[in-house]
C-alpha cells in the first residue's frame, strides 16, 4: 500500500463540477491530503498500519501530528500511485489492484481513521475526481507499507 501525503491549509474534491469533498480549515489550521494506491497483496492489516502511520505522523507545524492538533484529513483513492514508467513513454497500471479488491482497502484506511478520532472527507473511489489544494510548506511525504 502507498500514500502520499500533502500538508495543507486547504483542500477540496469535485465529481462533475460538485464538490463531494473538502477539509474545512481556519486561518492557521493544517489540514493533510492522502492520496491512497492499493496492490495486489495489500490486506486490511495493510490499511490499518497505513492509517495509524498518517495520523500519528509529525509533519505539522511544531513537529505535531494529525492526532495531536485534531488535523482533518481528506483521502483520495489513487491508483496511479502504481504507475509502472520502467519502459516507453506509456505507464503500466498492472501493479495496481483491481478496483474490486482495492475500495474496501481505501475505505478501511478511512474507517480506521475515524475510529482513531480523525475528521475525514473523501473523494469517490473510481470516479473522475478534481482536486484542489493548496500546499504548506510544501511538505510531502512518501510512504509505503
Amino acid at each position: 500500500m502507498r500514500a502520499l501525503v500533502q500538508r495543507v491549509i486547504s483542500a477540496s474534491v469535485q465529481v462533475e463540477g460538485t464538490v463531494i469533498g473538502s477539509l474545512d480549515l481556519s486561518v492557521g489550521q493544517q489540514g493533510l491530503v492522502v492520496l491512497v494506491g492499493v496492490t495486489h497483496t495489500d490486506t486490511l492489516e495493510h490499511s490499518i498500519a497505513l492509517a495509524d502511520k498518517v495520523w500519528n505522523m509529525r509533519i505539522l507545524d511544531d513537529e505535531k501530528s494529525a492526532s495531536d492538533v485534531g488535523a482533518p484529513l481528506l483521502v483520495i483513492s489513487q491508483f496511479t500511485l502504481y504507475a509502472n514508467t520502467a519502459k516507453g513513454r506509456r505507464p503500466s497500471w498492472n501493479q495496481a489492484a483491481p478496483g474490486s479488491a482495492a475500495e474496501p482497502l481505501v475505505d478501511g484506511v478511512v474507517d480506521r481513521l475515524r475510529i482513531l478520532g480523525a475528521t475525514v472527507d473523501t473523494g469517490r473511489f473510481g470516479a473522475h475526481m478534481h482536486l484542489a489544494l493548496v500546499g504548506d510548506g510544501p511538505v510531502t511525504v512518501s510512504l509505503e507499507l
